[in-house]
C-alpha cells in the first residue's frame, strides 16, 4: 500500500483528502504542519507528499525547499491560488506538480497517478521515442543512428518535455526549471529555442511537428499520441 503524507494546517482538508485517497487503495498519514512534514521525513518514508502552499510559521515553498534537502520523495503543491506566479515559485522549489482548490476525487487522483508515472520515467535515465534517443550520461541527442548537435539549454529542454509526454509547460514554467529565472531571460528566448529544437529534428528526418506541439498562449508540450 502506497504512504500518502498530507501536510496542511486545516484539519478539514486533512479529512477530505484522506476520504479520497484512502477507498483507492492508500495509506493516508496527515499532519498539520511543515515541521511535523519534516520530523516524520527525517524519520520514516513515504511515495508522495501533498503539500499544502499556506500555512502559518512554515509555509509549503520553504517546507518544500527543506524536504528537498533530505528527499527526492514526489511532492504535489496544494494551493487556493491560481496566480502563474505561484506554481512557477512550486515547480521551482522542487514541487512535481500542483493543483489548485477546489478539487475533486477524480482530478486528485489524477495529478497522484500522473506523478507516479513521471517519477518512475525518471529512474530510466535514457528516454527513447520512435527512433529519437536522449541520454544524459553521453550528453547525446541522437534519431537512429544520426546524432543531431544541440546546445546545452536546447538539450535540456527536449529532455524535460520527453520525461514529461502530453504535459503542458507555460513559458514561465520553463524559464524556471531550464534557465533558473535568469536575469533579463524573457519568453521569446524559449520561443527561439523551440525553433531551433525543431529545425534540428526536422533536417535529421525525425516528424517534430507531430510531436512538439505549440499551445497557442500558453507554452509547448511533447505530444505521444
Amino acid at each position: 500500500m502506497r504512504k500518502i503524507l498530507i501536510v496542511d494546517d486545516e484539519e478539514r482538508m486533512r479529512n477530505l483528502i484522506s476520504l479520497y485517497l484512502s477507498p483507492a487503495g492508500f495509506d493516508c498519514v496527515p499532519v498539520s504542519s511543515g515541521s511535523e512534514a519534516l520530523e516524520f521525513l527525517l524519520k520514516k518514508s513515504c511515495e508522495l507528499v501533498i503539500l499544502d502552499v499556506m500555512m502559518p510559521d512554515l509555509d509549503g515553498w520553504e517546507t518544500c525547499r527543506k524536504i528537498r534537502e533530505i528527499s527526492d520523495v514526489p511532492i504535489i503543491m496544494l494551493t487556493a491560488r491560481t496566480d502563474k506566479t505561484d506554481v512557477v515559485k512550486g515547480l521551482s522549489t522542487g514541487a512535481d506538480d500542483y493543483i489548485t482548490k477546489p478539487f475533486d476525487s477524480g482530478e486528485l487522483l489524477a495529478r497522484i497517478e500522473a506523478v507516479f508515472r513521471r517519477t518512475n520515467l525518471k529512474e530510466d535515465t535514457t528516454l527513447t521515442f520512435n527512433g529519437l534517443n536522449w541520454n544524459p550520461d553521453s550528453y547525446s541527442l541522437s534519431y537512429g543512428d544520426k546524432p543531431i548537435q544541440v546546445t546545452p539549454k536546447e538539450f535540456s529542454l527536449i529532455g524535460l518535455l520527453l520525461k514529461y509526454p502530453n504535459r503542458v509547460f507555460t513559458r514561465e514554467q520553463l524559464l524556471t526549471i531550464i534557465w533558473g529565472l535568469e536575469a533579463g531571460t524573457e519568453d521569446r528566448t524559449i520561443d527561439s529555442h523551440i525553433r531551433n529544437i525543431r529545425d534540428k529534428l526536422r533536417n535529421a528526418g525525425f516528424p517534430i511537428d507531430d510531436h512538439l506541439i505549440t499551445v497557442w498562449g500558453i507554452g509547448y508540450k511533447w505530444e505521444n499520441e
